[in-house]
């Protein structure tokens, strides 16, 4: 079949679902049966995986429901909704326990309490009372702000809409998850895939009479605000949600150990088929509140809560192919091309073999049968090869040894902690002088995390380096509207609303402009210490000469490698070339700093020795959140060396010959107005 004709079949098989999704959710008179809906969602996505040049934008895969989101009024939670770390096994485990002990500067012998709670697969959603009634009700939306869907949480019949109980706080954010139980998922018969994905489509009905419809369950876990709640622990809370009217997980029980913690673990995944609703893990919640409190929140995620996820679900499959992918970094990912197979209710037609030495040591070759694995959303990965079904003709792979894309000749960095060269092959590109990481440079630009250009997806930047209208982020903003219009796909409304979503993104923080150009080392938090470090813009963009690149030293938490990263950035002429076209067409803001009037302003600290009553981490988030600054080495803009147990007898020469102030911990706690 010729590119045309496949993509003429394709639009008109998803023209078909979408009228037959249009008059599900609006008019509740589906257009075909349940059979014939599943059947032609499994032959759209079967093109898409064959053909990779059709435009997925719209994909069922992509899609839960139609779109109802556009009705929903967008309110901020007053605490935002955010995600768990995970874990997968006992040595997580024991480094999260790990990290609490230190954190809190408990004594080993400790033991942590933890509350532990069957993590269901549904829909997180918040109810906010206020003087006993229920006023409002969000979705978690993107942690930050959620969708007002209180009409269609009243119909669910475990969510109370008025409480009268004496203890219960005038006003609180319940949290919980919206669920629909295994057996009247049978009953509803309806198209979704699962149960999860079937109550996310009935809560974000356009009319709630709909909703009414579906057997929606409601448990509730948690608080994110509450005012003047008296209840010192997770467990006792738990306790006070049901005699407030709501429902919890029977299978809520505190434990006070790892073994304990992988025993209730292993009874849940063997119990989870008898279980009415489905669970992927168990969180794990340290019990006491106020040492939650104190753990607070590393990056998106709480310090005092992980989720341990169950056993990865896994498939047999064929590998048809082996690819290899170029990353941004320049890190030559193999990837294997399988034959489709459903593994947890996702259709995978790909799956990751790491690096080349990961291809070695199991020894895949292409046309083997192999075990896929899929982790939660982790991305598929093959586990073994069954040797019983390989051909004698399979050959062994040969990995390249120059970069499929530029040519040049591929390295294996050296690891000065291992003393070995990395498992990962690179090509050694650090600009924009290599297609294919370029691409992935371009990709990463316009990533949510980044400048988070609406419209602007993966698929986009592909199509539009094929036709040339970009070869670096500059480009983006200098765009040929005109030429793009003609273009098949669009027309004036939707290059307007292009135009429009570039347009908004010209003003973006330092912070983000930072992580947004892909250097190598340099994540979220990174370029976070950066830009609070170097303030300005102008600053960053001083870094061209690597004399001011030693001032990045003094920042705790960026070292050698991440110095060295930006170090061979800044040596790359053409990357400097983008910082200047850049600069010429955002307006990047200024770091400013979220406490400017705390109790430490202005003065700079550093650590040496082991402090009494707080932990080494905690110590620097109280001087941080104090409006202090934390710097890694003794030196002339250093104001105080506090010194703990134990110090580092170097560390007080230097700040003596210096004569920089030294305090010890009972003195710094004073600067707080704290006791020691």
């Amino acid at each position: 079949m010729q590119n045309e004709e496949v993509k003429k079949n394709y639009l008109k098989k998803l023209k078909k679902f979408n009228d037959c999704n249009k008059n599900y959710y609006e008019k509740s008179k589906p257009l075909i049966s349940d059979a014939e809906f599943d059947k032609l969602k499994i032959e759209i996505l079967e093109l898409e995986n064959r053909y990779n040049f059709l435009n997925k934008t719209n994909s069922p895969s992509k899609s839960v429901g139609f779109k109802p989101s556009k009705n929903f009024h967008k309110v901020k939670h007053k605490v935002p909704m955010l995600s768990l770390g995970n874990a997968f096994n006992e040595e997580d485990l024991k480094n999260f326990e790990k990290k609490i002990i230190n954190f809190l500067n408990l004594e080993n012998t400790i033991r942590v309490e933890y509350s532990a709670e069957p993590k269901i697969d549904g829909i997180s959603a918040s109810l906010i009372y206020k003087d006993g009634k229920l006023i409002k009700g969000l979705s978690r939306g993107d942690g930050t702000e959620g969708e007002d869907i209180t009409q269609n949480l009243k119909t669910i019949n475990d969510i109370p809409q008025e409480i009268n109980s004496k203890n219960f706080p005038n006003e609180i954010d319940i949290r919980g998850e919206v669920f629909i139980e295994n057996n009247d998922f049978k009953n509803i018969n309806t198209k979704f895939a699962n149960p999860r994905n079937a109550a996310s489509g009935s809560l974000r009905q356009k009319d709630s009479a709909v909703t009414a419809k579906i057997p929606l369950k409601f448990i509730a876990y948690t608080y994110g605000y509450a005012k003047e709640i008296k209840i010192n622990n997770q467990m006792d809370f738990l306790k006070n949600l049901k005699l407030w009217g709501f429902k919890t997980n029977p299978f809520n029980k505190k434990i006070t150990s790892i073994k304990d913690l992988m025993l209730n673990h292993r009874y849940l995944e063997e119990k989870r088929k008898e279980i009415p609703f489905d669970i992927d893990g168990v969180v794990y919640k340290v019990n006491n509140f106020d040492q939650q409190k104190r753990l607070g929140f590393a990056a998106n995620a709480p310090r005092w809560a992980i989720a341990h996820k169950f056993s990865a679900d896994r498939s047999i499959s064929e590998i048809k192919n082996i690819e290899i992918q170029i990353g941004r970094t320049g890190a030559l990912t193999p990837v294997a091309k399988i034959k489709p197979v459903n593994i947890g209710g996702v259709i995978v037609s790909n799956a990751t073999l790491h690096n080349e030495d990961e291809i070695i040591r199991k020894d895949i070759r292409i046309g083997d049968t192999v075990i896929v694995e899929r982790a939660g959303d982790v991305i598929p990965h093959v586990i073994s090869v069954d040797l019983r079904k390989r051909n004698k003709n399979f050959n062994k792979f040969v990995f390249p040894l120059n970069c499929p894309s530029c040519g040049k000749k591929t390295i294996k960095d050296y690891n000065e902690i291992t003393k070995k060269k990395d498992a990962v092959r690179r090509c050694p590109s650090e600009g924009y002088e290599c297609e294919k990481i370029a691409i992935e440079k371009i990709k990463h630009f316009v990533s949510k995390d980044a400048f988070n250009i609406d419209g602007f997806g993966k698929k986009i930047v592909e199509n539009f380096w094929d036709l040339k209208l970009i070869r670096f982020p500059q480009d983006i903003f200098n765009l040929n509207y005109e030429k793009i219009e003609r273009l098949e796909g669009w027309g004036k409304l939707s290059v307007k609303n292009l135009k429009f979503s570039i347009d908004q993104k010209k003003h973006i923080s330092l912070a983000k402009f930072i992580y947004s150009l892909g250097i190598r080392h340099i994540g979220q938090e990174n370029a976070k210490l950066i830009a609070k470090h170097l303030k300005t813009a102008v600053n960053f963009f001083k870094l061209t000469n690597q004399k001011n690149l030693e001032n990045l030293s003094y920042i705790d938490g960026i070292g050698t490698t991440q110095i060295q990263s930006i170090k061979k950035f800044f040596l790359n002429k053409t990357n400097v070339k983008v910082l200047s076209r850049l600069d010429e067409n955002l307006l990047i803001e200024n770091m400013t700093t979220i406490n400017n009037n705390g109790l430490l302003k202005d003065k700079t600290f550093m650590i040496t020795g082991k402090l009494n009553n707080v932990s080494r981490a905690e110590a620097k988030s109280l001087i941080e959140k104090n409006s202090g600054k934390i710097i890694s080495n003794v030196n002339k803009k250093l104001d105080y060396l506090i010194a703990g147990e134990k110090p580092t007898l170097k560390k007080i020469n230097n700040a003596n010959l210096l004569n920089i102030k030294i305090i010890n911990e009972k003195e710094w706690l004073k600067m707080l107005n704290k006791t020691g």
